[in-house]
């Protein structure tokens, strides 16, 4: 299976890690700052060293589709929850938004990441 083309998705995908990189401390810091940047770590830190072969041009810890996925879901959860308990209630709407319209666009992404036969488009065949 070729890796699709992701430019829309990884936008999006993007827009949203950066909510869930504001948001979540914002909203942790109200019950204690070392759980503010505990999820700034966690959230930053975990999709740059874990990440599925192929996905990313550098890895550092190889690990399958299904973690990169749950990486993923890990991030939009905290931008939509983030978002909703400390902006303004348009603020939220919007923020739920973008995450579904991430959720829509990463389904081939996530298609590819979970097939068994997974291609870059770089791979060769030399047979």
């Amino acid at each position: 299976m070729e890796k699709p083309d992701d430019r829309i998705a990884s936008a999006l995908r993007f827009a949203s890690e950066l909510v869930a990189w504001v948001a979540t401390p914002w909203a942790l810091s109200r019950y204690s700052w070392l759980l503010a940047v505990l999820a700034v770590v966690v959230l930053i830190g975990l999709p740059a060293v874990f990440s599925t072969p192929g996905d990313k041009a550098q890895v550092v810890i190889p690990v399958p589709g299904a973690v990169t996925i749950l990486l993923v879901l890990l991030q939009l959860a905290a931008a939509v929850i983030a978002a909703w308990s400390v902006w303004p209630g348009y603020a939220a709407v919007l923020v739920s938004l973008l995450v579904a319209a991430t959720l829509v666009t990463e389904r081939h992404r996530w298609r590819w990441l979970l097939s068994t036969d997974r291609r870059t488009g770089q791979d060769q065949d030399y047979d």
